[in-house]
């Protein structure tokens, strides 16, 4: 791909978002929402550069966030409906968390009786997110729908007399998952709360949905979203992160050091820091150019310049030796970077590029001060 000359040009580190692969994403979800009158709404949680939201909301129906400081940066910038969730909401927040929202989702009865009715008065549409207890992933992290959770309510608890306030109900239990894997947790969800859909006015699908992946199931997604309006004449709403910033980001890198004996090489981003999923999920990311482990005769352990041993991005091989000064570039870097980052050990934040296909432009840029005024 010719256009990955600015790799020599951007300073490191930085994250470059593609605006044309951006918009390739947004295209497909556009289209989604033609051909069904399913609503896709940004999950800021996911990927909020609000630089870009005047681009997103040209496609999408608007934003899911997930407390007072997200509901406002949508309000501000994104313009359009804004969804906000909470497990619990704040006394001293809540009357912000109603101006700067449309909708807004409970966790929990007691939360309804907390705040319901001020959110009703004030002309809201208010929901419940739900729990159906059936579970679609294996690490515990990522799943929501134990029978233990604290996010939704189960069935067990459920209580239909208080849900009359009710415009809708919330779901989410996916994690980078497939079509299939929603329609054997829509019939979990019909199961035990199906009864309790009619006569509401909307049903949200939560978040998970990679919609925009190359094998994504898209004619099964719009086959269960007819059903669900033709069963229940819900309006339906999904609130996929990763599917609209996916494979639209990369992170550029330069190598500090490189130890050929050990097979090290330590460059100038951190897997803790800049893209601590690495850690968390754990995941591997593609490096361009590179190859698995073993495979080709140069291999090197990649990691970063912090005191964290485990400060590991992953094992590559090349087919050339690395050298000190080469630059590295991480694939699809957009999404659950920028919004989870730190200055653990005081490492500088990448700047924040926006690349056009032809172009680049430092957007946001981050210094001493952002380290100091963090503490």
């Amino acid at each position: 791909m010719q256009y990955y000359n600015f790799w020599k040009k951007v300073p490191t580190p930085s994250y470059v978002i593609h605006r044309e692969l951006l918009e390739k994403n947004l295209e497909i979800l556009a289209k989604l929402q033609e051909d069904t009158g399913a609503k896709v709404l940004l999950a800021q949680k996911c990927f909020s550069a609000y630089y870009y939201y005047p681009l997103m909301s040209e496609y999408l129906a608007g934003t899911a966030s997930s407390g007072l400081y997200e509901a406002r940066l949508s309000k501000e910038y994104f313009k359009k409906e804004n969804h906000t969730y909470s497990p619990a909401f704040k006394d001293a927040d809540f009357d912000d968390v109603v101006k700067y929202s449309d909708h807004i989702i409970f966790n929990s009865f007691s939360q309804i009786k907390k705040f319901a009715e001020k959110a009703k008065n004030a002309g809201k549409s208010i929901g419940l997110r739900l729990n159906p207890e059936f579970s679609t992933q294996k690490n515990p992290l990522y799943d929501p729908a134990s029978s233990d959770s604290r996010l939704g309510v189960p069935v067990r608890e459920f209580v239909s007399t208080k849900t009359s306030i009710l415009d809708g109900f919330h779901f989410h239990t996916l994690c980078e998952q497939n079509a299939d894997d929603l329609e054997i947790t829509l019939k979990a969800l019909e199961d035990k709360f199906g009864e309790y859909l009619k006569g509401k006015k909307w049903l949200n699908l939560g978040g998970g949905h990679h919609i925009t992946r190359e094998d994504y199931n898209l004619p099964l997604l719009k086959k269960l979203i007819a059903n669900l309006q033709d069963k229940y004449n819900l309006q339906i709403y999904l609130e996929p992160g990763e599917a609209v910033a996916l494979n639209a980001g990369f992170l550029v890198t330069e190598i500090l050091e490189v130890n050929n004996e050990r097979g090290v090489a330590i460059v100038d981003t951190s897997a803790a820091c800049h893209m601590p999923d690495v850690l968390e999920m754990p995941y591997r990311p593609f490096i361009v150019n590179s190859y698995p482990a073993k495979e080709k005769p140069y291999n090197y352990k990649i990691g970063g310049p912090t005191c964290l041993a485990g400060d590991v991005i992953g094992e590559y091989s090349f087919e050339e030796p690395l050298k000190e000064g080469n630059r590295i570039v991480f694939t699809d870097m957009a999404i659950y970077t920028m919004v989870k980052n730190n200055t653990f050990n005081g490492m500088p934040l990448p700047s924040i590029v926006d690349f056009d296909g032809a172009d680049w432009k430092i957007i946001k840029s981050f210094s001493y001060e952002d380290f100091k005024n963090r503490l």
